[in-house]
């Protein structure tokens, strides 16, 4: 592999591990979000009049803006998922290419023999 190739593919795995750690950061926002939004929906329906927790959690969870927030934390899961194992194969894919550059190097030497 030619040191400009090796360049270019280090340059999209950089790019990768950005759009990866926005796709995280939306991911672990959305965790934090979706405590607050059920405690805003809490206190809708508590003035709505259900007047117990259970009630209010229950209705809460039930609501299409609270539906609406999971979805979008299950696709900001699902990105994030896959440019992680994106880099982790990228990973891998490194340390293949190192150990078939050692076997190259040491049959050179005359030791795979």
């Amino acid at each position: 592999m030619s040191d400009e190739a090796i360049e270019a593919r280090m340059q999209d795995l950089r790019e990768l591990a950005k759009r990866y750690s926005k796709a995280y950061a939306t991911r672990e926002y959305l965790e934090e979000f979706k405590r607050s939004k059920l405690a805003i929906m809490m206190k809708k329906y508590e003035r709505a009049g259900f007047t117990t927790a259970a009630a209010q959690e229950r209705e809460a969870r039930a609501d299409q803006e609270y539906i609406d927030l999971l979805d979008g934390l299950r696709e900001a899961v699902e990105q994030s998922e896959a440019l992680r194992w994106e880099l982790k194969i990228a990973e891998i894919g490194a340390e293949v290419w190192r150990t078939r550059q050692a076997n190259i190097r040491a049959e050179r030497k005359g030791y795979g023999a």
